[in-house]
């Protein structure tokens, strides 16, 4: 009963988050504008409706299978504390870009802070945490959506940038040319006080 519980979770996870891939994808493709929303739109609630239906089914499905593949707990402690700080550091980043602009909405364009050494800080911390939770989890199920997520923290700067170019403009454009959309070499001459390359990314 537990296992095709579990499995229920992990498809209901899969297809919330595989909705909102999908919107994205077709944005970033330039098909529909899903997404970034600008409002809060039919888009907006339907995005963040269908998000905390996969987090909920990831702990889920990572607590009923937990370490299934017998992952060694050394391994699984450097995981956990990985997590822990990457989890910690998008949410430092969240809140430096701000509510509004975090939740795809309009707002300020934000090129200080973490924002000086990525375009996309929290997609890093997000990307990084994701794999070490499952690593963590060591369970297949939550492997499988924790691999739905790393697609679409990847998918997500991609169609953010054509609406962030329409937004700001050359200021984003100049932006854009010094700063990498998630990390590189001008990342780390931002982090030793350097001047930035351009074609950053």
């Amino acid at each position: 009963m537990e296992l095709s519980m579990a499995v229920v979770a992990a498809v209901l996870g899969a297809l919330a988050k595989g909705t909102n891939l999908v919107g994205t994808v077709t944005s970033a493709l330039g098909w529909t504008d899903f997404y970034p929303f600008g409002e809060r739109n039919w888009q907006f609630y339907l995005h963040w409706g269908l998000e905390p239906v996969h987090n909920v089914a990831l702990l889920y499905v990572a607590y009923a299978g937990w370490n299934s593949l017998g992952a060694p707990l050394g391994l699984q402690a450097v995981a956990g504390t990985v997590f822990v700080v990457t989890f910690a550091g998008a949410l430092v980043a969240g809140s430096d870009l701000g509510t509004e602009e975090t939740s795809g909405l309009e707002g300020e364009l934000r090129t200080g802070g973490w924002y000086r050494y990525s375009r996309n800080p929290q997609y890093v911390c997000y990307i990084v945490a994701t794999v070490a939770f499952a690593v963590l989890a060591a369970t297949p199920l939550a492997m499988a959506l924790c691999a739905v997520a790393l697609v679409t923290w990847f998918v997500l700067p991609f169609a953010e940038e054509p609406w962030l170019r329409e937004q700001y403009g050359r200021e984003y454009e100049r932006y854009a040319e010094r700063v990498p959309r998630f990390l590189g070499v001008a990342s780390a001459r931002a982090l030793l006080g350097e001047e930035s390359a351009s074609g950053a990314d």
